[in-house]
Parts: C-alpha cells; sequence; structure tokens
C-alpha cells in the first residue's frame, strides 16, 4: 500500500469488530512510528498497550466510573480538548461532522440522553480489541505535543498499511488519574490521548463518515 493509500483509507472508525490485533503487531508498528519527526529529537512520547485480559480489566474498571463511581480523591481533565468560545470556521467545522455523525447513527440531536450514551462509547474503544495511551512528560511544551502529533499520525498509517484501523481520542484526557494508575504511570507523565486499534465493522454506517476538508483556498496562500 502506497502512503497516498494508506492516507486515503484512513478514518476515525467508531464501531469496530471484535477480531484480534496481536500485540507483537502493535510493538512492531511502534517500533517503525518511531521514525516520525520530532524536535531535538527528544522523542517525548510514551506509550502504553493495552490487549487482551488488560483491555478487559480497564473497560471494567471504566465501567464503574461512568456508573457513578469516582477515583478515590477525584480527578480533573487534564486540558480541554476544543477552545473555549469556539470561533469561525472551526466551530462550523466541528458541529458539522457532529450531526453528520449522529445523522448516521440515528440520534437525533434533542435526544440529549442518546447523545451522551453514544460518547460513552468513547471509553469501551468502540468494541475495538486493543488500544495505546499516549502520556508525555509534564516538563513538555507545545512544541512536543505537535511532535506527538506527527508520532500518532505516522502509527496510524503504518497500522493502515496492514490492514488495522484506528480512532484517535482525546475523550480520555477526562480520566487522566484513573488511565495513568491503570497503566502504572507517576505524575510526571501527562496523559495525551488514547486510541482504539482493530478492524473497522464494514456494516456499521457510521463507519462510513467521510469528514469533509476545507479546500486550499481556505487555508492556504501562496507567496
Amino acid at each position: 500500500m502506497k502512503v497516498s493509500e494508506a492516507v486515503e483509507r484512513r478514518r476515525s472508525i467508531r464501531a469496530f469488530t471484535d477480531a484480534p490485533v496481536a500485540t507483537a503487531t502493535i510493538l512492531d508498528v511502534l517500533a517503525r512510528a518511531v521514525r516520525a519527526p520530532s524536535g531535538g529529537n527528544l522523542q517525548p512520547w510514551h506509550v502504553a498497550v493495552v490487549n487482551g485480559e488488560r483491555m478487559d480489566a480497564l473497560r471494567a474498571r471504566m465501567a464503574e466510573r461512568l456508573a457513578g463511581t469516582a477515583r478515590p480523591g477525584g480527578e480533573a481533565a487534564e486540558y480541554a480538548v476544543y477552545p473555549a468560545n469556539l470561533k469561525e470556521p472551526y466551530r462550523s467545522r466541528r458541529f458539522t461532522v457532529g450531526e453528520q455523525m449522529y445523522a448516521m447513527l440515528g440520534i437525533a440531536r434533542e435526544d440529549r440522553a442518546g447523545r451522551l450514551r453514544r460518547f460513552a462509547e468513547n471509553y469501551r474503544f468502540f468494541g475495538a480489541p486493543a488500544a495505546i495511551f499516549c502520556f508525555v512528560d509534564r516538563t513538555m511544551g507545545p512544541p512536543q505535543w505537535a511532535d506527538l502529533g506527527m508520532f500518532l499520525a505516522t502509527f496510524m498509517l503504518l497500522l493502515q498499511e496492514r490492514g488495522i484501523d484506528t480512532c484517535a481520542q482525546e475523550a480520555w484526557a477526562a480520566y487522566p488519574r484513573t488511565i495513568a494508575e491503570f497503566c502504572g504511570f507517576s505524575e510526571e507523565l501527562m496523559l495525551f490521548c488514547g486510541m482504539a486499534i482493530g478492524h473497522r465493522d464494514e456494516t456499521a454506517p457510521v463507519n462510513t463518515l467521510r469528514s469533509e476538508r476545507a479546500p486550499l483556498s481556505e487555508w492556504v496562500t501562496v507567496l
């Protein structure tokens, strides 16, 4: 598969089959993804792989959280996923893709409870059999967050090359201490995101969503 083909096929998959993905495969792809660029070659990413019985244990723990059992001592989100008072054209882009997704799921805009139940599927990895969590040292700043993005994009495309699908999930930033403790990571590391890993359910309408991209004329300036 060419890189261009992997880019074209990759989507944020929100319904997975239960077909397994071997941990050895994930580790091999991670070993290749570290060729992604990072400023000063800092390689600021720290990754936890969750699969098999550990995935079952994590889903059980998150079921407790979603049922209202808070972590002892509580926890706060690591960061705001979106800026407050999101301005145009960003607000419309976010609104449009959200409406398209919920329409495919058959969840009406006024069905707030239905939308919340669907959002909670993030914390079940949309049924994916495996996942990773990406952490970064708290001493790092925005440039290193950009490095994480390049690393994660490289990882997703390399998985796509092998016919394995993903969904990057910043939603996990709402449970930073729960996840860090589950992974055995210290408070020196900040949870950046999770990522569901598996095989797309080709029968699920939500997986046909192809989000729109703005034309070059909106965001490119040729000097």
